[in-house]
């Protein structure tokens, strides 16, 4: 998918084509589509390609007229409906910085772009690349602090329900928010060094309204890789808590099933003296059938009362 903006006075709007000093936004071009882009904006097939690999790293390429830089944006990864969990992720996306238009390319339509797209972004100027490029590097920084919000809402609602529960659900969806978390942190200090590498004025010629954008941008990235940090640090603390009191349950479990044996073995042994069948052997109060019954029960009751005695129960 192509899609080509521009700033029409003084407002965001969509056009049919490429124009000069346009915005094109491709998400999941093909090939051919990739191809024409090349051609009109007059840059490397390469650097178009270069976000649609997953696993592209953070970074910024210098070729002549033509400048490539690679951000990773935060995404939802997976929704679930049951319980409302939310698994997050990273995903490069390229911005690739033409001498008449600036193109951004994701394998994904983001949040971000698709705000700036529908006019949610004020003050947006597509023929102002650089500023504009800044601005959606402060509108990527301000996504990662939104989502790790979403992410510390998300840990509070399960640590509400974490230590009354011996199941594993809650476990895995901790792992999940942990991962999450490690992505964040990868991506955000990739993302500084590149923030840091633009704001050094050797990538793009800086402004001094444009340089205050970045640094906010910077600013907020920093903020976030801070709060990736704590609520790792918080989140790995409550995952060994959480082992600990499934592991204190499970024993007290344990107790309170090897009290109740050695309880309810007094009556067996009780009755079993007293059923038994010997020619000649006689037990005190055998025709009496109350009698074992009353000697059981006085027995659980004293072993009970020992037991609570040595704080075994």
């Amino acid at each position: 998918m192509v899609e080509f903006y521009k700033t029409i006075d003084g407002s965001i709007a969509e056009v049919a084509s490429f124009t000069e000093g346009c915005w094109v936004n491709m998400v999941r071009p093909s090939s051919d589509e990739i191809d024409e882009i090349a051609r009109a904006a007059h840059v490397e097939e390469e650097f178009v390609r270069a976000a649609l690999d997953p696993e592209e790293s953070s970074r910024v390429d210098i070729e002549e007229d033509q400048i490539l830089m690679i951000v990773d944006v935060p995404m939802v990864e997976k929704n679930s409906v049951e319980d409302g969990q939310q698994m997050f992720s990273t995903l490069p996306m390229g911005i690739v910085v033409a001498e008449n238009a600036v193109i951004t390319v994701c394998l994904e339509d983001t949040v971000i772009l698709r705000s700036i797209a529908e006019g949610a972004v004020k003050g947006v100027h597509t023929a102002m690349r650089t500023r504009f490029v800044f601005q959606i590097l402060l509108r990527v920084a301000g996504r990662f602090l939104k989502n790790l919000r979403m992410i510390e809402r998300d840990f509070t609602k399960i640590e509400k329900r974490l230590y009354d529960s011996l199941k594993n659900e809650e476990l895995i969806q901790l792992l999940g928010l942990s991962k999450s978390l490690v992505y964040f942190s990868a991506s955000l200090k990739g993302n500084e060094v590149t923030m840091e590498k633009v704001l050094r004025g050797r990538v793009l010629k800086l402004y001094e309204d444009d340089r205050d954008i970045l640094e906010d941008a910077l600013i907020e990235i920093r903020q976030a890789i801070e709060m990736a940090g704590i609520y790792s640090s918080i989140l790995s603390g409550t995952m060994d808590a959480y082992a600990s009191v499934v592991s204190n349950n499970l024993n007290i479990i344990m107790k309170v099933l090897t009290v109740l044996t050695i309880i309810m073995t007094i009556p067996n042994i009780v009755f079993g003296f007293y059923g038994m069948n010997i020619e000649g052997a006689a037990i005190p109060g055998d025709v009496f059938w109350w009698i074992p019954l009353i000697i059981s029960m006085v027995a659980c009751v004293g072993a009970w009362y020992l037991l609570k005695k040595k704080n075994l129960y």
